[in-house]
């Protein structure tokens, strides 16, 4: 990724296909996931021009980010909306855009990762996918080796940098994989990266992966204000200690209470639907740029309401309506 992209080459094309737009159209979206990816709606001829609204939702964004790509976030100014997933970088990227951004938390395709209506068995004992600590996974590793528990976790170095074959599969592959999981590694973004989090303490993707999956979340919740908001029920987080010295103790209390257990895998998958569905973030970002949500929108919305009642044990019937990311 570019650093420091000059004034001139944060407006520039970065040598993608360019994009007519042959008719007008109500809103434009741009949904980038880091600070880079700004760049790509300028292989969009017009857009500025031919749409009404505009929005621009941005993933990830440390505070300290902000000088480094100073002339590229400055092209934001573009947009109606800014949407901004970073809660420590909302009030910092105002500050400096001289304009007010919106916390807009990411979400989750929860019907993917649901295990919802029909719930398979939790084969895997523990799943880790991305950063880690050490002395978790070295305690892991060793009750692995002893046939205690099946451990399944990343052995490829460098995974985030690496390209998939087929981005709609690996996604299918890790929610068929979580779903299947007893417990799921949980995180804060960046958690051993203090040189490039100055301080600044984010909720990561882990959590609502984790959450929608039912998968009891084993970690540390992110030490922020935010995260009690997203994640206000009980056990939404199990607490371990870093360095791995009690995760089997843990382990074996939460075994030896089935019923326990299952209430968290039920409580962790509802609440996702209720909650973090992308579909949610999606209403609350209209309402804020003053645009009606779509029929298909509500009706979404509608069905994973009736999804999480009935798992929760509140008997409503589903409606059969098409919805986009349905379980297979």
């Amino acid at each position: 990724m570019f650093r420091g992209i000059s004034q001139t080459l944060a407006y520039a094309n970065p040598g993608l296909q360019r994009v007519q737009l042959s008719r007008d159209y109500d809103i434009f979206v741009a949904v980038c996931q880091n600070i880079g990816e700004l760049l790509y709606f300028n292989a969009i001829d017009g857009w500025k021009e031919r749409c009404g609204v505009s929005i621009c939702w941005l993933g990830e964004l440390w505070a300290a980010e902000i000088p480094i790509w100073a002339d590229l976030l400055r092209s934001l100014r573009r947009f109606d909306y800014i949407f901004v997933s970073s809660q420590g970088a909302v009030g910092p990227l105002s500050a400096f855009l001289d304009r007010q951004c919106h916390l807009m938390p990411t979400g989750i395709d929860t019907l993917r990762f649901s295990p919802f209506p029909k719930v398979p068995d939790r084969s895997i004992d523990i799943y880790s996918v991305g950063r880690r600590w050490d002395g978790v996974h070295r305690a892991l590793l060793d009750a692995a080796a002893q046939r205690k528990l099946f451990y399944v976790y990343d052995s490829c170095l460098k995974v985030a940098e690496m390209q998939v074959v087929d981005h709609r599969q690996h996604r299918d592959l890790f929610a068929n994989m979580a779903k299947r999981s007893k417990y799921f590694l949980v995180a804060p973004g960046k958690m051993n990266l203090p040189e490039e989090t100055l301080g600044q303490v984010e909720i990561g993707y882990r959590y609502f992966e984790a959450a929608a999956s039912g998968a009891v979340m084993l970690g540390q919740p992110a030490d922020c204000e935010l995260f009690g908001d997203l994640f206000p029920w009980p056990d939404a987080v199990v607490k371990i200690k870093a360095d791995g010295s009690d995760i089997l103790d843990v382990l074996a209390t939460l075994g030896s209470a089935p019923d326990h257990l299952a209430a968290i895998h039920r409580r962790n998958a509802t609440h996702a639907m209720l909650r973090h569905d992308w579909i949610h973030r999606w209403i609350d970002i209209f309402q804020i740029a003053g645009v009606d949500p779509t029929p298909e929108m509500i009706a979404r919305r509608d069905h994973l309401n009736a999804l999480a009642q009935s798992a929760l044990g509140t008997p409503v019937p589903v409606p059969a309506v098409e919805v986009a990311g349905s379980p297979r």
